[in-house]
């Protein structure tokens, strides 16, 4: 009887709306977290495990709506986001391995740790120096390769752009892009004289990562240039949808060069 009108004035704190310090807001959302995870239940069966796709999710949703500069969805889907990192804390308090306080206080100390330039004695005044800084102080943080530490979950594009980030701190790099570009254009030789579909693939495969090596050099991250490039044939193709819909014919009734027209009018 106790719990349940302790949950319930829980509850009414919780719905009640008034000005609140940063503070107060994050024990409101943190409070809310708890009450759903006993009386709701998807949330009582959900583990970190369970939930650990929807977090990729909730991020490629944050994503677009920073690219679409879409405020009122931004700050939605933030909360999302917050929600799940909310979640994950409260499985670790649940069974006993950290708390929020463990968190941020791992958080602070490698924020410190990771920046001697700002808070110790060590120099960088360049971007390129910092990350070699970075790199090193990783490997005295026991890792046994400057590659540990590069999620295996990301999309390949970008865990190829990780991996020549780091390995770029320490000096192991191309010395310009004018020879990627060089490097480039062996590779998509390669390919052309590739023979077996097993040949093709990998050639295909040291092509894309050439290309990302050289998104570097235009200091382009190439999962945001390709995702740009994505949006911008989907919009120009939505024009085309738009021109077939309202001709009153089927895709099956145009020809290959009157869909090229219509492709080359919507990039008009």
């Amino acid at each position: 009887m106790h719990d349940k009108t302790a949950m319930e004035m829980m509850k009414a704190e919780i719905m009640l709306r008034k000005e609140r310090t940063l503070p107060e807001e994050f024990e409101r959302v943190l409070k809310l977290v708890k009450v759903l995870r006993q009386e709701c239940p998807w949330d009582r069966k959900q583990t970190a495990e369970s939930l650990a796709h929807l977090l990729l999710e909730e991020s490629y949703e944050l994503v677009d709506a920073i690219d679409r500069k879409d405020v009122d969805e931004l700050k939605k889907e933030l909360g999302d986001l917050f929600l799940h990192l909310c979640l994950q804390v409260v499985f670790g308090e649940e069974n006993g391995s950290f708390s929020f306080h463990d968190v941020f206080d791992a958080l602070c100390t490698k924020l410190i740790s990771r920046h001697p330039h700002v808070f110790g004695e060590t120099s960088a005044e360049t971007e390129q120096e910092v990350l070699k800084n970075w790199e090193t102080l990783k490997m005295k943080e026991g890792r046994k390769s400057l590659l540990d530490g590069v999620p295996k979950a990301m999309s390949e594009l970008l865990r190829a752009y990780r991996v020549q980030k780091k390995v770029s701190g320490v000096g192991f790099d191309w010395t310009d892009g004018e020879s990627v570009l060089e490097k480039l254009a062996e590779e998509l030789e390669e390919l052309k004289h590739a023979g077996s579909r097993e040949e093709q693939e990998e050639e295909f495969g040291d092509l894309l990562f050439t290309i990302v090596n050289y998104s570097r050099f235009l200091g382009a991250n190439p999962e945001d240039a390709l995702r740009k490039s994505t949006n911008k044939f989907m919009g120009r193709f939505r024009k085309v949808e738009e021109k077939v819909e309202a001709s009153g014919r089927t895709w099956q009734d145009y020809t290959a060069e009157e869909l090229d027209s219509l492709w080359n009018e919507a990039k008009r």
